[in-house]
């Protein structure tokens, strides 16, 4: 990693990027690296495809985070004068959006830190572990890898143990490790707050999503017991009818796999331009190949993503096609 330390401290002007509907991990692994590469005196701005759920605005930083969709023409400037453009937690352009094409025509080094699966080659640097829990984590280890951990502080470790936090589902997914663990306790000690982190991530509910999620689980919830497969779908009005935000279903997919031999869980969610596909699952049920083949997304083995250009009607009967037969 010599020649990343070499690449970082010859830098001035350095972008972050992370992919379209940032979650826990894409901010929190962001503002991470941006904390650390501010100290190193460096011109650093993260910038992301679109907004970000309003309970990961907490974190330190996040004030300073451009949405591309929002300032474009900022956003290029930046990215055109970059020296280096690290891409966090998305291995594809198409992960990016809009905001694809100007990173792959971008001069500046491309330094590429993830844990999916499927790599596009369009970086020149590889930080990558489809085996870890979460991108934040690797973020750890790429601050240790060039030798920079002495600049670990309470900013640092808060935003790395918020993205380790969601991407392991409060560390209960199988990709939690012993290692992990050993990781999040050296974060308190540098000073991350995990009961504070947890209220600020988890007990910031609206009145207005926490009856969106009653009336998901009680209304749209198709449980088939003999596939061991639940899903909820939602339509753009039922949404609206509730005054959803970005985030408001975050989490939601992972209800009814609490269901006494449930091992998949799908919730499709009508946006303007087609069908969100979310799928989790268990006990050695592998989603990412069925939203890789069928959906055009991917993901990992119980936790993937996909969408569809059908209508909501019709993508249900796409997927009852391929999950009932």
């Amino acid at each position: 990693m010599i020649e990343m330390q070499n690449i970082i401290e010859n830098a001035k002007n350095i972008v972050i990027t992370t992919h379209k509907g940032p979650d826990g991990d894409a901010i929190g692994s962001s503002l991470a690296l941006y904390h650390l590469l501010k100290q190193l005196d460096k011109n650093v701005s993260v910038i992301v495809p679109d907004s970000f759920p309003d309970f990961l605005h907490w974190m330190e930083g996040a004030d300073q985070i451009i949405c591309f969709d929002k300032n474009q023409e900022q956003a290029e400037k930046l990215i055109d004068a970059a020296e280096v453009i690290f891409s966090l937690d998305y291995n594809a352009l198409n992960r990016i959006g809009d905001m694809g094409s100007v990173i792959e025509k971008a001069t500046g080094i491309k330094v590429m830190i993830d844990h999916h699966q499927h790599t596009q080659s369009f970086a020149q640097h590889y930080f990558v572990d489809t085996d870890c829990c979460s991108t934040a984590q690797l973020v750890y280890e790429f601050i240790h890898k060039i030798n920079k951990e002495q600049l670990l502080n309470k900013a640092i470790s808060t935003c790395i143990y918020c993205g380790i936090m969601t991407d392991t589902g409060s560390f209960r997914y199988p990709s939690t490790t012993a290692e992990t663990h050993r990781i999040i306790a050296h974060l308190i000690e540098l000073g991350a707050e995990n009961a504070m982190i947890h209220q600020e991530v988890y007990d910031n509910n609206t009145t207005d999503r926490l009856k969106l999620l009653g009336y998901a689980l009680s209304n749209k919830m198709n449980v088939f017991e003999n596939h061991h497969l639940a899903y909820i779908a939602l339509s753009l009005k039922e949404l609206n009818d509730f005054n959803f935000k970005k985030g408001d279903t975050e989490g939601l997919v992972n209800y009814p796999l609490s269901i006494k031999g449930i091992k998949m869980s799908v919730l499709l969610t009508e946006k303007e331009d087609g069908i969100r596909i979310s799928f989790r699952s268990k006990n050695e049920v592998y989603v990412n190949k069925i939203a890789q083949e069928h959906f055009g997304g991917g993901g990992h083995v119980y936790a993937a993503g996909g969408f569809s250009a059908l209508s909501l009607e019709e993508t249900i009967k796409k997927l009852e096609e391929i999950l009932l037969k």
